[in-house]
């Protein structure tokens, strides 16, 4: 029987697969983590997990028979129940009509032990689901600041740009309007010296007509 199966065995029993699956799930998980934890699980009749641990050694290789140093461990051990034993060797007859072939724990006994650690392992997952949304809440805005922040600083940066250009175009238009302001008066100078050169002229034309007149 595998795992699938004793779901299916007790699926009846729990009001459902899904219901006895959990089950499986958290009473397997409870007695696991008891055990990492060095703890001792007990079910009466049935048996018992427990860790142990085994100093280190000296084996064989069964392939090469090379002795090979093995370091020290830990391990689970599972002790079967007298009533469990009973039921395998036969010295017990197995009930009839699906009813518990382990004794039934007294009411009022299950406050620590297993059933503890099952609220305890059910308690750890709803506490890290919760935390994981909290977290996936706040992670969410924060993303979004970011690329609001960025985009800022973009269109910041940009306008910092612009601005500087701006700038630059607005001060090369003033060099260019005060080198042509400083280069006009060079041309009103040189109109200016042209009417000496016609009077220059007239003069010499009349003398040439005085000239003339005298002879």
């Amino acid at each position: 029987m595998n795992k699938a199966q004793l779901v299916e065995a007790i699926a009846d029993k729990m009001g459902g697969r899904q219901q006895a699956a959990d089950a499986v799930d958290h009473v397997l998980d409870a007695i696991v983590r008891a055990v990492v934890a060095g703890e001792r699980v007990s079910v009466t009749g049935f048996g018992s997990f427990e860790k142990v641990d085994r100093p280190a050694r000296y084996a064989r290789n069964p392939q090469t028979g090379e002795r090979v140093r093995v370091k020290k461990t830990s391990v689970p051990r599972f002790r079967a129940g007298q009533g469990f034993k009973d039921l395998v060797s036969g010295s017990k007859k197995l009930p009839r009509g699906g009813e518990v072939a382990v004794k039934k724990a007294p009411k009022g006994s299950l406050t620590g032990g297993a059933a503890a650690t099952v609220k305890k392992a059910a308690a750890k997952k709803v506490t890290k689901a919760a935390a994981k949304k909290v977290t996936a809440k706040k992670a969410a805005p924060a993303k979004k600041v970011t690329a609001a922040a960025k985009k800022a600083a973009v269109k910041k940066t940009t306008a910092k740009k612009t601005t500087a250009a701006a700038k630059k175009a607005t001060a090369t238009k003033a060099a260019a309007k005060k080198t042509t302001a400083k280069k006009a008066p060079a041309k009103k100078v040189t109109a200016k010296k042209a009417p000496a050169k016609k009077s220059t002229a007239r003069k010499t034309t009349a003398k040439k007509t005085t000239a003339r007149k005298a002879s």
